[in-house]
């Protein structure tokens, strides 16, 4: 609409974007979802999972090709050499000659070689993948499950830091309006100057708690930015209205501990299995090998048995072909010492392992009664705060009329403003702290979803 004749349009300022809001249920998603550790241990599982098909490639046929074209002398002896990878082989009848005339040779092969059977070493192989996945897999669960509690323990702290922050200040402008107070009865000579510096000295200690109280806050946010990289972006509010009201009974919170589908006992038994497939596959490990065996081959030679070397590219081509079928055996008979000492050291793994498990069961049965107990004495608390708070201001209100009155001495009013400071940060944190003992409890059973949820509603 004009405002009047020749004034310009007058357009409505639109109002400025809503702050994001940050809630404890999107910290652990992203924090599950993207923290680095989840990441290295799902690429140790996609590793694992990689070794299953790679152990699964020892039950195909091995198949090595070969072409060769060189130039060398044709003298010949007889006599053997033992096995070495040093003298070339040389094949041919003795010339009883030695001179350095070179003649062309060449060859090519194909050599087909395959295991029929193996007693089971190759299938105890592949357990062991398989033992070694689940292990793995379990470390990622676990894996969550504890960067998950970390980061809504840290959103917990940043948020208890802000609150107590909060009342830091307040009891920082609670001393001003006493100090202001006093200064009036001081300033009328109705108290003594002493008086007043007494307040002073208190709000000076205020104001240093106040200081710690931000110190608290911004070492919390770092934390919690650690989670969560953009939880440090200007702007970003917190959702805390769930928090700072009174935390219901979870579902299962009186609920008998199950210590068998924790992650951490989860991950120890997949570590036991993944010991004991190791051992087995360490007493398949000294049978005789059976090969099957292939091999089609020819070879070319500038050189003649009578002597002759024959000019040109002649040998270049392999023109004298061969194959041959066959089943090759061999065994190991000298392994078996260090086989079995490998056995000793992997059977002592084995129970090893079996004896964290049963670590793991108690520290983890140690965790929940801990839990529980903290729950409990959460809640108490949590009950206790709105009185404490009422009954200090009752108190202040009291000490601060008997002072006036002349009929009490300034500690009783300063001892009262302490009281109320310490009461109005006990209350502020009180339900924060039901919410942390309630998110350490579903930890110690293996499952924070539930806390989550109860979160979020």
């Amino acid at each position: 609409m004009f405002a009047g004749s020749g004034s310009p349009i007058a357009h409505a300022q639109a109002p400025p974007p809503p702050s994001p809001v940050l809630a404890l249920s999107e910290v652990v998603q992203s924090a599950v979802r993207d923290y680095p550790l989840v990441h290295v241990t799902q690429e140790e599982l996609n590793a694992s999972a990689a070794n299953i098909e790679l152990a699964r490639t020892a039950y195909l046929p091995r198949i090595d090709g070969l072409t060769q074209f060189n130039r060398a002398t044709r003298n010949n002896v007889f006599g053997a050499l033992l096995p070495q990878s040093i003298v070339p082989s040389i094949t041919g009848p003795v010339l009883g000659t030695n001179n350095g005339g070179s003649v062309w040779g060449s060859a090519t092969g194909l050599l087909v070689n395959w295991q029929p059977f193996d007693f089971g070493v190759r299938h105890a192989n592949v357990q062991a993948s398989l033992a070694a996945r689940d292990a793995a897999g379990a470390a990622v669960r676990r894996t969550q499950l504890e960067v998950g509690t970390a980061a809504a323990d840290a959103f917990l702290t940043l948020i208890a830091a802000q609150q107590t922050e909060k009342s830091a200040t307040a009891a920082v402008d609670n001393w001003d309006v006493l100090l202001r107070s006093i200064h009036a009865l001081t300033s009328a000579q109705l108290r003594p100057g002493a008086d007043e510096s007494r307040i002073e000295a208190e709000r000076a200690l205020a104001g240093t708690q106040l200081a710690y109280a931000k110190q608290a806050e911004a070492t919390s946010r770092a934390t919690l930015v650690k989670f969560m990289p953009h939880a440090d972006d200007g702007g970003v509010v917190f959702d805390v209205a769930r928090l700072l009201s009174e935390p219901p009974p979870l579902a299962d919170e009186d609920a008998p501990f199950q210590a068998g589908q924790h992650p951490i006992l989860v991950q120890q038994k997949a570590v036991t299995a993944q010991s004991e497939a190791q051992l087995h596959a360490t007493e398949r490990s000294w049978v005789p090998k059976f090969n099957l065996e292939g091999a089609a081959f020819a070879r070319g030679t500038g050189a003649e048995s009578d002597g002759r070397r024959l000019g040109g590219i002649n040998g270049l081509g392999p023109t004298t072909a061969n194959y041959a079928v066959g089943v090759n055996v061999t065994f190991a008979f000298m392994d078996f010492a260090s086989i079995h000492a490998h056995e000793a050291a992997q059977a002592a793994t084995v129970k090893a392992n079996k004896n964290n498990e049963q670590l793991a069961d108690r520290t983890l049965q140690e965790r929940f009664a801990i839990a529980r107990a903290a729950v409990r004495t959460a809640r108490e608390v949590a009950a206790n705060t709105p009185v404490e708070v009422k009954a200090a201001h009752t108190a202040f209100d009291q000490a601060q009329a008997r002072y006036k009155a002349g009929l009490a001495p300034i500690d009783d009013v300063a001892q009262a403003q302490r009281l109320v400071v310490q009461a109005e940060i006990d209350d502020s944190i009180a339900r924060l702290n039901v919410w942390r003992a309630l998110l350490q409890l579903q930890a110690s059973r293996g499952d924070i979803q539930p806390f989550v949820q109860a979160v979020s509603k």
